[in-house]
């Protein structure tokens, strides 16, 4: 699981004070000049729709870089140690704010170059406006990593096929859409996830979805890795 915008954040002011290179992986962007950059643990901005962030919040992390094009173009170098623990979740963030019953639509589009490496999954990380709900949705996965909570089997729905598992961190219930194999491009379908939590399993009831964040949780890139986010697309009607 990852951190967000609220539900790790006291998780994330757990973490060591972390020494980060400012110019350490700013090589690793495109060849174009992004529009945006930093080094900052919790460096972040908004364009275009999006809010955009750093966030390197677990212990025992080294250095990331992030750099945007746009909100839904952007990428990370990161350098951190081959240890257990997730290390960091940077991601680009979309505000829903919609109760599941009033919405018509949630769908998503994603394109990621990843690296063959390491220990991290990408993944959407989405909340309701409480911070009682995290439904991931685990497009790819690389290395020792897994989700919290036990299996409660295979289903197909939103365009993919996921094993599901259920769980809870200590302050929030979390259900884990893992695919069952890796993908690097598609679009999810998200509303029937959510209307499957909510109306054939009951976990949560006609809760306001707040934030849709997609991006990379990030255990290991020992030596520095890249993560790019190609392009990102989330419509909700």
């Amino acid at each position: 699981m990852a951190p967000r915008t609220l539900g790790r954040a006291a998780k994330a002011l757990l973490a060591p004070a972390l020494v980060l290179g400012a110019t350490v992986g700013l090589a690793s962007a495109p060849a174009q000049a992004a529009v945006w950059n930093s080094c900052e643990q919790y460096g972040n901005t908004s364009l275009n729709g999006y809010t955009l962030y750093n966030n390197i919040w677990g212990s025992g992390a080294g250095s990331q870089c992030i750099w945007a094009n746009s909100g839904t173009n952007w990428g990370v170098w990161a350098n951190h140690p081959n240890t257990g623990g997730i290390k960091s979740y940077p991601n680009a963030k979309k505000v829903i704010n919609k109760s599941i019953t009033s919405l018509g639509s949630l769908t998503s589009g994603y394109n990621v170059t990843v690296p063959s490496s390491g220990a991290y999954n990408t993944s959407y990380d989405i909340w309701d406006t409480g911070y009682k709900y995290e439904v991931m949705l685990w497009v790819n996965k690389t290395g020792a990593v897994g989700p919290l909570g036990t299996s409660q089997g295979i289903l197909t729905l939103g365009g993919h096929t996921w094993t599901v598992y259920k769980g809870n961190n200590g302050s929030n219930d979390v259900f884990s859409f893992v695919r069952t194999s890796n993908s690097s491009s598609g679009t999810v379908d998200v509303l029937p996830i959510l209307k499957w939590i909510k109306d054939t399993k009951g976990w949560f009831g006609n809760v306001t979805i707040g934030d849709l964040q997609f991006g990379f949780e990030i255990t290991s890139s020992s030596g520095g890795l890249d993560f790019v986010t190609n392009s990102l697309s989330v419509s909700s009607s």
